[in-house]
């Protein structure tokens, strides 16, 4: 059995039950059974016409379910559309699917959850491990993204900057569980780059890749986090780079820049460096420069003092992130997030020569952290400096 293929075939069939009038949650009910019959079937007896066979046994068991209902006049006018069985049309309607998952009136945790069924074919049992809650809660959080979108008819375009928000977030989970998060969004991103004509969509399946491709380098063989410059660069995956750059370069050469392409364009710098000294840091911070044009993101900005720092030097550093202190509503920096206001400036000082101050506030960053892996990082930076003045 081809878990593969199914899996590629479940969001066509799925769109194709929609397209003929079924509401979203009975029809992914009914694919759902379909494949569970497949499962059953194919391997003594496989279909010439593998999503035929899907859209005529879904279709079935979908007016199977609406007969079981009590809308009997509605049931009947079903059977009379009732198509013959044969080949499927080669219509693809994936991209609709995409639009329905991560409609807006779904919260994003919802609105993943339902990608990755829907699109990823991903059973509720793998994103529930993926997520790291009870089966139950995930089956719960699908069921009343299902509902919401239920009665939803495209009559317009759909909001491709949703959908790639929402790919973003899948990505960013990384790895859980028995599915690669980071993976998937990764299939998912191509898999929409290819249906819409779209520079961002580019973009973000060009920063995917090249973020993905320092993946087997950025923890040590202990789980410990291991930061950019101590990464062994010889770990780094260098096709998944090469394709990222090239696919970048063309959504470029579009004249259409978004925040995904300008983050691309920063994750391509340092992954063309040989070293980390011959990062093309104020390149780097050029492009944080569009970013913050793009996007007021505090997190951009903190990154971006960073990058002053290392192309002009770690005063210069502290001195744009004064900047940024001063024009938030504390002098605390109070509207950045916490850790990582902290530990800026922390790495910051330890560049400037304060040692002292660097320590505390990786210990006060590593207080707040979000994860174990990050805290135990910050923690160990804090060591480290308090043993450099003890001695």
């Amino acid at each position: 059995m081809d878990e593969a293929l199914l899996r590629s075939l479940t969001p066509n069939v799925l769109a194709v039950l929609v397209r003929r009038g079924a509401d979203f949650a009975a029809a992914e009910d009914a694919v759902q059974d379909a494949l569970v019959e497949a499962l059953r079937v194919w391997p003594a007896d496989p279909p010439r016409d593998a999503k035929g066979w899907l859209v005529t046994v879904a279709w079935r068991r979908f007016l199977d379910a609406k007969r079981a209902d009590a809308a009997r006049r509605r049931r009947e006018d079903l059977v009379d559309e009732e198509p013959a069985p044969g080949p499927a049309p080669a219509v693809d309607d994936t991209l609709r699917l995409y639009f329905l998952c991560a409609h807006p009136s779904l919260t994003p945790s919802s609105a993943v959850a339902l990608t990755l069924r829907a699109v990823g074919g991903l059973t509720t049992r793998q994103i529930a491990q993926a997520y790291l809650v009870p089966e139950a809660t995930m089956a719960q959080r699908i069921s009343r993204a299902k509902r919401t979108v239920a009665g939803v008819r495209f009559d317009q375009p759909g909001d491709v900057a949703t959908v790639l928000r929402v790919l973003y977030l899948i990505f960013n989970e990384g790895y859980s569980g028995d599915v690669d998060l980071a993976a998937e969004a990764i299939r998912l991103t191509r898999q929409l780059a290819s249906r819409v004509d779209h520079p961002e969509a580019a973009g973000l399946l060009a920063l995917m890749l090249l973020h993905h491709a320092r993946r087997a380098a950025r923890t040590a063989p202990d789980g410990s986090l291991v930061p950019l410059a101590e990464q062994d660069r010889g770990r780094w995956d260098t096709d998944s780079i090469a394709e990222g750059i090239a696919i970048l370069q063309a959504a470029l050469a579009r004249d259409r820049l978004g925040e995904f392409q300008a983050q691309a364009a920063i994750a391509a710098l340092h992954a063309d460096a040989p070293t980390v000294e011959e990062t093309d840091w104020v390149q780097i911070v050029e492009w944080y420069d569009e970013l913050t044009r793009l996007t007021d993101n505090p997190v951009v900005r903190l990154n971006r003092a960073v990058a002053v720092g290392e192309a002009e030097g770690p005063r210069a550093g502290l001195a744009a992130l004064a900047a940024l202190d001063a024009s938030s509503p504390s002098s605390s920096g109070r509207g950045y997030p916490v850790p990582r206001h902290a530990a800026v400036a922390a790495y910051l000082h330890e560049r400037n020569g304060d040692l002292a101050t660097a320590a505390r506030l990786y210990a006060e960053a590593a207080h707040t952290a979000p994860n174990l892996a990050e805290r135990d990082h910050l923690n160990r930076q804090a060591a480290r400096l308090n043993a450099r003045r003890c001695r």
